[in-house]
């Protein structure tokens, strides 16, 4: 089986297709789901059954419901932060690049302040004071990442506006956006895509340990990271609650990555013509 030309290895093709299948509950969990995201169903961890395929939670809550939702939450929000961190990184990596001078100083020294400060206790601090809500996590996660894309996204302008291409676009006299949008981020896509992966993987699991640390994603809304939290205690009858929500986690993160490392060695193996020469 091949994608864009290129043929997909069996690990490649097993992570793409857990991929789509989350994919699908993202789309489709209001419809899949046998119950009402909130709805208490049964009795306190109740034993996996026809009616309840993965048993209820802490609350009698049926756990497949509850995952189909916490996943559904937990991608989406974790999708909107490296999108808006992409944003972010890119326009001010690419711009620091190209501008160079006082400009790329600035937004370098500020980068590396953030980065001097590790990102869970930043991210705390935050939270603690503005709270816990969709769009303060959104843009607290999303400022924080946005410094590793802005590393990312500069190194790579570095390197492209020295082109010659860039440099007659200039000549010609075409603005910022057009150099950027234009010239540089078509030739920078591969790479940038490959780390979309990877932070995309690093922004779900954060949100899923602030979500256990009780700053993520609050109730009413599943959550992937909370609802292992909230079962915690099943482990010590025996009982499977907290393990669905964490497996979940980890399929999602393996599958990812098992894709991202397909498209970097896609990337890096050598054209045609180089590999003849």
């Amino acid at each position: 089986m091949k994608l864009f030309g290129q043929k997909l290895t069996f690990t490649a093709l097993f992570g793409l297709v857990v991929t789509t299948l989350f994919l699908l509950v993202v789309l489709l969990a209001p419809w899949i789901a046998p119950f009402g995201e909130a709805e208490t169903v049964g009795g306190t961890w109740d034993l996996a059954s026809a009616q309840h395929w993965l048993g209820t939670d802490q609350i009698g809550r049926d756990m497949f419901t509850r995952i189909l939702y916490g996943t559904r939450m937990t991608i989406a929000v974790a999708f909107a932060i490296t999108l808006m961190s992409f944003f972010i990184g890119i326009v001010i990596g690419f711009t620091s690049a190209v501008l160079g001078g006082w400009v790329d100083t600035f937004f370098s020294r500020l980068v590396d302040v953030m980065l001097s400060i590790p990102s869970l206790i930043f991210a705390l601090i935050i939270l603690g004071v503005f709270g816990s809500s969709i769009p303060v996590l959104i843009l607290t996660i999303a400022v924080l990442d946005a410094t590793r894309v802005f590393r990312l996204s500069r190194a790579l302008g570095m390197n492209l506006t020295v082109m010659e291409y860039v440099e007659a676009a200039k000549l010609r006299g075409e603005g910022l956006w057009w150099v950027i949008t234009r010239e540089i981020l078509p030739n920078a896509w591969a790479p940038l895509v490959a780390e979309f992966g990877l932070r995309f993987c690093f922004n779900f699991l954060f949100i899923a340990g602030l979500s256990f640390l009780g700053l993520g994603i609050q109730p009413p809304f599943a959550d992937l990271g909370g609802m292992v939290k909230e079962n915690a205690a099943a482990i010590n009858f025996g009982m499977m609650a907290p393990i669905y929500p964490a497996a979940t986690i980890a399929l999602l993160t393996v599958a990812v990555n098992l894709v991202v490392d397909w498209m970097l060695s896609v990337d890096a193996r050598p054209s045609g013509a180089q590999a003849e020469l």
